[in-house]
Order: structure tokens, then C-alpha cells, then sequence
């Protein structure tokens, strides 16, 4: 759907700020809905409410399909979709998130996290971007009707999980607003979990302005790519973050959390950086996608360490409000940065767009190494009572794992 909703903009209109506007339909629900949509997730049943997400994508699949088929596509209609697949996004995102607790002990989260972040790159970039060219260079309808049968078979695989995925409450329930204001006074009392919040919230706006404006600069713009090459553009960043969950563990372990988290800063700015000094030819589209693989490892690096590191620090009962204020303040940068960089890029010009970024981005190595100290990501490693009784299950389930 990122590949397909905006190059089926860009038949409709050449202009950068409204082919923007459909990524910031997508990410605009999690500054909108994100603190309400966690008061669900710790009240609901987890998995309920991804089995929802995945039909509700769906049903606005086969509105879209429907609209491609009768030939009467038009921007509000996309920005509807667009607007509607975000709001499921961020149900499905932050009960997937908070899920991992119910169903494994502390020492088996990072092994779950990766392998998490290792099937989102896998499904979303590496395989879901170039099929996505595939599919819209065959027809708008024949993507859009894959996609459809995908969400589908993702809803119905997800009933298939055994198990309980409601939170057991300690307080009897209370206002909304007053469970919201406990889910961000959580995170703004948290010195390291604020100071992750804050840089993530940079690092997403850059990646959103990327997003943003990415398919009017390859498709029909300097870069001049075909639908089937933009989806192998995308697949680079994809590659990359296979790659990267690959060696997050061995990084880890060599380096630390910290120094294994700051290869996502350095990585960011190439990624926006590149196309920002680079000359706007055809012939510099292999280094942009060159940047975007390293901006795909160290995005995994970030997003497996900062998934273990709430998941160790926040209580069960609180991640989903968590998680919520800390995608409002991380995630809801993103339709403000699409719409910054899609502005730019229409006046100024994309490196301008692209160079803006990149500035940001630099700025935020000092914070990073005052704040994300090696004591302040100790804690994250203690082990807890709990799994004490569970090493030696744990360590024999990960051998076998390892010989599979």
C-alpha cells in the first residue's frame, strides 16, 4: 500500500505537497488517535484488537478496489484510505507491541524482538515493496486485490493464537483522560525513556520526509525510475533492516545497547543526506539506495533495543499507554515532517528537502551521548526473579532453536 496509494497519486497530480499528503494520511493518525487507541490496548484483549486492524485494512481495500475498478480514483478518496489504514496501523502496531510479555519470559524478548522486526522488514520492505512494483506496473486493481487477500490471510492466521492476551487489572477502571495522563506522566518522569522519545521523534520525521517525498523524486522526477524500480529502491531499505536483525544480537554483544543504537543516527543521515549532496541524476539512484540499506540496519538495530529496553522498564499493565505516548510524541512528527518536506521540495527543491533533514539529524548525536550512557541502559540487562527458574528451559528452547 505505501508503494501503490502514492504512484497512484502521482496519475492524478505531479505536485510533491499533495503526492506528500498521502504518507501524511498514514502517519496523521498517531498524533490524533495514538493516547486513546492505548487505553484499548490495556483494556482490551491484545490479539481482538490486531484481528480488528486487519479487517478494517481490508474493507478499505476493497473500497479502494472498488473506486480503481469504476475508474473514478481521486485524491480525497486516497487521502480516506490512506487516513483509515493508519488508524488500523496504529491499533495493530501498538497491541503487537505490548504483546510480547503475556507470552514469554525477560530473556526471551530480544530474541521475539528481533525476529518481530526481522518479519516486518522481510513482509514490508524487502518482499512487500518490489512485489508492490510488480503489482502496480501488472494494474492498480491486481495490487489492491492481493492486498486485500493479504490482510485476509494475516487476520485469520492471527485468531490462530492460543492464549490470554487481557491484561489482568490491578485498579478498577477509570476515566479515559485519567489513564492517558498515567501513561505519559510515565514516560516524561523516565529521564532515559524520555531522551529515546524525544530522538526518535528527529529520527521519524526525517524518515517520514523521506517517504514523503521519495516517489515524486524517483518516479517522474530527477531520478527518473520506473514503478518496477522504485519497488527495488524500497526493497534496498528492506534488505537492509533483514540484514540488521541478523546482527543486532552479535553487535550487542560486542558493543553494548548504546553504541548499537547510535549506528541508527549516523545511518539516518546518510539516508536523507545522500540525495541532499548528491548530484539529481538517473545515474545516482544506486547510491541512494545504497544509504537507504544502512538506514535499513540501523533502523533495525534502534527498533529491537528500544522495543526490549520499555519492555523491560515499563510495567505490562501501562504499555499500551506507554507506547502510546511514546508514539505520539516519536510517530506524530511524521505527518508534520511529510508535510515540511513536501513543502520544501515543491518551493525550494528536493535537496533543500532532503539537506534540512540531514542537518537535524546531525544535531542529535550530542543528546544521544550525554543521556544513552552505558549506566543508563544497564538496568535493561538485570535479570528479574522471574526467570531465574526459567534459564535452563530458556537456554535449551534457544539451542533448538539454533539447530532449526
Amino acid at each position: 500500500m505505501r508503494v501503490a496509494l502514492p504512484l497512484l497519486a502521482t496519475r492524478l497530480t505531479s505536485s510533491p505537497a499533495l503526492i506528500a499528503a498521502v504518507a501524511i494520511m498514514l502517519t496523521l493518525p498517531w498524533l490524533v488517535t495514538a493516547l486513546h487507541i492505548g487505553v484499548f490496548v490495556d483494556r482490551m484483549n491484545r490479539r481482538s484488537l490486531m484481528v480488528g486492524a486487519e479487517f478494517a485494512r481490508m474493507a478499505s481495500i476493497v473500497v479502494m478496489l472498488i473506486a480503481v475498478a469504476l475508474n473514478a480514483t481521486t485524491l480525497p478518496l486516497i487521502y480516506a484510505v490512506a487516513l483509515v489504514l493508519g488508524v488500523a496501523e496504529v491499533v495493530a502496531q501498538l497491541a503487537a507491541m505490548s504483546i510480547i510479555p503475556s507470552v514469554a519470559p525477560k530473556s526471551r524478548w530480544q530474541s521475539l524482538n528481533t525476529r518481530m522486526t526481522a518479519t516486518e522488514y522481510v513482509s514490508f520492505s524487502f518482499v512487500g515493496a518490489p512485489i508492490g512494483g510488480f503489482l502496480v506496473a501488472a494494474g492498480f486493481a491486481i495490487a489492491f486485490g492481493v492486498t486485500g487477500a493479504v490482510y485476509l490471510i494475516g487476520a485469520l492466521l492471527l485468531t490462530m493464537l492460543v492464549g490470554n492476551f487481557t491484561v489482568q487489572k490491578t485498579k478498577e477502571r477509570r476515566p479515559a483522560r485519567v489513564e492517558i495522563r498515567e501513561g505519559l506522566q510515565f514516560l516524561l518522569r523516565h529521564k532515559l525513556l524520555r531522551t529515546m522519545a524525544v530522538l526518535i521523534t528527529f529520527m521519524s520525521g526525517c524518515w517520514a520526509a523521506w517517504y514523503a517525498i521519495i516517489p515524486a523524486y524517483a518516479v517522474g522526477g530527477p531520478l527518473d525510475l520506473t514503478s518496477k524500480q522504485f519497488g527495488f529502491l524500497l526493497t534496498s531499505l528492506g534488505a537492509g533492516g533483514v540484514v540488521g536483525t541478523s546482527l543486532v544480537g552479535p553487535m550487542n554483544r560486542l558493543l553494548g545497547r548504546r553504541w548499537v543504537m547510535f549506528v541508527n543516527i549516523i545511518c539516518t543521515v546518510l539516508m536523507v543526506g545522500v540525495p541532499a549532496l548528491l548530484p539529481a541524476t538517473p545515474s545516482s539512484a544506486w547510491l541512494v539506495g545504497v544509504a537507504a540499506f544502512f538506514a535499513g540496519i540501523g533502523g533495525t538495530m534502534w527498533t529491537v533495543n528500544s522495543r526490549v529496553i520499555s519492555q523491560s522498564l515499563v510495567p505490562n499493565e501501562l504499555l499500551g499507554r506507554f507506547n502510546a505516548a511514546s508514539r505520539l510524541v516519536s510517530w506524530g512528527m511524521t505527518p508534520v515532517a511529510a508535510a515540511v518536506a513536501g513543502g520544501l521540495a515543491q518551493w525550494l527543491g528536493f535537496r533543500v528537502a532532503f539537506g534540512f533533514f540531514a542537518v537535524i539529524c546531525v544535531a542529535l548525536i550530542y543528546p544521544f551521548l550525554r543521556v544513552i550512557t552505558r549506566e543508563a541502559v544497564a538496568e535493561v540487562d538485570a535479570p528479574v526473579p522471574d526467570d531465574a527458574g526459567e534459564a535452563e528451559t530458556v537456554e535449551a528452547v534457544e539451542a533448538t532453536d539454533k539447530k532449526a
